[in-house]
């Protein structure tokens, strides 16, 4: 039988995971060719997952678990748990069951008769259920991202993803701190097999994502796949360097032509202010890839581990 390891990362998520665990049971009892491990990553959760996370280890030999000294986010969950994995196939699903894990068995049976495809993997087909104002946000963000970045990121495109070996032993070889996951899967290619997912309410719980988080998140996609924010400020320049030219002409004319008059005040601190703001512009574009070059030359881990029940080997510890 063929291994599959499910990567489940986890905050503050102890209300929804024993819902979560028996419809995953559910789903992987219907797969008998297939041997199962959970590999649940606790990222730093301040309420009892990680309690429930080890009750369900005790009873069940599958469970594993990676629980991290502080939250570190999603991305280094998702990290670590391809780095602890050692399956044949590996699966990326939130807890929250927003990610139906039923759709596992289908991904599956594609990388099973489909040897072309190396990735089965989650798109959004509708956002029933989300703020209108976050909807435009995502639509404007892949928009903006693909128009600046050479690699294509599927609208609506999620982690939910089913991995052979040798994909996931790609995305692990990408050591930056500063990660985008949804670039990084698009980036290291491989033939990937688009299923119709619809939206989901969160089976309990609240989200842990924010409007602020959500902005951060693309700003960090934006500036990890794109340099062309940084000739923005290239183009601006000669543009209003163009106009100067252009309106110092229109100034020797307009005196030669009226030599007693005067433009004021007004207008020389519009042209101020201006010039103030796009040099701050700027600067902030230049400071935003500054400082991801900070944090990557620093070389800190993307995430520390404090409790787990996984060897160096990838088995369970006894």
């Amino acid at each position: 039988m063929k291994s599959v390891d499910l990567i489940v990362p986890c905050y503050n998520e102890a209300e929804v995971l024993p819902i979560f665990y028996d419809e995953v049971c559910s789903v992987t009892s219907k797969l008998p060719d297939f041997n199962f491990n959970f590999i649940f990553v606790d990222d730093g959760s301040r309420d009892a997952t990680l309690e429930v996370i080890i009750n369900l280890a005790a009873k069940d030999s599958r469970v594993r678990y990676i629980s991290f000294s502080r939250n570190f986010g999603k991305e280094a969950a998702m990290l670590a748990g391809m780095k602890y994995s050692g399956g044949e196939y590996v699966c990326i699903l939130d807890a929250d069951l927003q990610h139906s894990p039923s759709l596992v068995a289908d991904m599956l049976a594609c990388l099973e008769t489909e040897p072309q495809y190396d990735v089965a993997a989650a798109r959004r087909i509708d956002r029933e259920g989300e703020a209108k104002f976050k909807s435009l946000l995502s639509k404007g963000f892949y928009k903006i991202i693909n128009s600046l970045s050479s690699v294509d990121i599927p609208e609506s495109a999620q982690d939910f993803r089913v991995m052979r070996r040798n994909v996931v032993d790609a995305v692990i070889s990408m050591p930056e701190y500063n990660r985008f996951s949804k670039g990084i899967f698009s980036w290291v290619g491989f033939n990937t097999k688009w299923f119709a997912h619809e939206n989901r309410e969160r089976a309990a719980g609240e989200t842990k994502w924010s409007l602020q988080s959500l902005l951060r998140y693309s700003l960090d996609g934006i500036i990890g796949f794109s340099t062309a924010p940084l000739k923005i400020p290239l183009y601006t320049g000669a543009a209003i360097g163009g106009l100067g030219v252009a309106y110092a002409l229109y100034l020797i004319i307009y005196f030669i032509a009226r030599p007693h008059s005067a433009l004021g005040l007004p207008l020389a601190v519009c042209g101020m202010l201006m010039l103030c703001g796009l040099v701050l512009f700027s600067l902030g574009i230049i400071g935003g890839y500054v400082a991801r070059i900070y944090l990557e030359v620093k070389n800190r881990p993307i995430f520390i581990v404090d409790k787990t029940n996984i060897a160096a080997d990838g088995d369970k510890t006894r």
